[in-house]
């Protein structure tokens, strides 16, 4: 014996209303487009460090005026240094296309821009009236770069091919630059200076992540992920801590030679990197990456390093922030220089 069931009418009345609904709902691949081209909207070049200056003065901000003073800040600087910025180093390394051999003369570019910049940086120590721990501390700054800035104009200038290759200069060049930047605080502080490299977490990181990616070892998606996410918290956190112990008063100790070291930094170096770009005839694209990669601002984890070291935190923190206020329009104005040679 069948049973037989009714349902009521409104039932599939309401069922086809639904499916009715369904079929006039735009698709959720129309939103994300829309969301997307909505994120894709380009930024005027000169606006482009404009959230890092942002971050800085939003530390700076809230360090003097709520309750997360000083003390806080001092914790959140030693977890930027030990966590958060060794995670960003391994995981942009791991991720870049170590191809050295496919774009050489880009790479040969890139490292004669840096190791020009460390060189000249450390002749400034042998100008009469140079303060030992100022230059120590700064020194940094002329040669260091900002990796997150660098990586996300590369892109706009030039597409995953430019953030490719801006990959590839990085794995390169932070072990030159972090080894140059210990040597002179380790030096000044009277710290055993192999000791220091082989416990500094920069250096090891970077070590980590290039031996990784030279033995082809590829993370986990999940640690990929994690890290990824934990390296993402160093560029903000990074920033506010330099706001947090700005001390511009501190750039009066030492005018002169916060003046030089910005002035190879941002005028020095976009101009060496024009002149090698043009004389080995490099492809455009090719060519404004490098440049731009020499017109970055310095890292914000220099302050980091200079505290965490034993320098003088105030002083790197205002070259930090003066770098970032310089390379707002030193950026825009080193590409054009170059589209106006080429």
């Amino acid at each position: 014996m069948g049973f037989i069931v009714h349902r009521p009418r409104g039932h599939f009345v309401l069922n086809a209303a639904r499916r009715n609904a369904a079929d006039r709902r735009p698709p959720a691949t129309s939103h994300r487009s829309a969301r997307a081209l909505a994120d894709s909207a380009p930024m005027p070049d000169a606006l482009l460090l404009l959230p890092d200056f942002v971050l800085i003065a939003l530390g700076g901000f809230v360090c003097r005026r709520t309750p997360l003073d000083r003390g806080v800040w001092d914790g959140i600087e030693r977890l930027v240094y030990y966590v958060l910025f060794p995670a960003l180093l391994v995981v942009t390394i791991l991720r870049s296309p170590l191809t050295p051999g496919t774009a050489l003369p880009l790479v040969g570019c890139g490292v004669a821009v840096a190791l020009c910049g460390i060189g000249l940086a450390y002749a400034l120590r042998l100008a009469p009236g140079v303060d030992a721990r100022l230059h120590a501390s700064g020194a940094q700054t002329a040669f260091r770069f900002n990796t997150y800035v660098a990586l996300a104009v590369s892109e706009r200038l030039a597409g995953a091919a430019g953030l490719a290759w801006t990959a590839l200069l990085l794995a390169v060049c932070i072990p030159i630059v972090n080894v140059a930047a210990v040597w002179p605080l380790a030096r000044h502080g009277g710290q055993r200076y192999l000791r220091e490299l082989l416990s500094n977490p920069l250096i090891l990181a970077t070590s980590a992540g290039l031996l990784g990616k030279l033995l082809g070892l590829e993370l986990p998606e999940l640690a990929s992920v994690t890290l990824g996410r934990i390296g993402g918290a160093a560029l903000p956190l990074g920033l506010m801590a330099v706001g947090a112990g700005l001390q511009m008063g501190a750039l009066k100790e030492g005018p002169r030679l916060a003046a030089a070291l910005l002035a190879i930094r941002h005028l020095l170096l976009p101009a060496l990197a024009i002149l090698l770009v043009l004389a080995l005839r490099l492809p455009v694209a090719e060519q404004m990456v490098v440049v731009a990669f020499a017109a970055m601002p310095t890292a914000s984890s220099a302050y980091v390093l200079a505290v965490r070291m034993g320098g003088h935190g105030g002083y790197v923190a205002g070259l930090v922030t003066l770098s970032t206020l310089l390379a707002m329009p030193g950026l825009p104005l080193a590409l054009a220089a170059l589209r106006a040679l080429t």
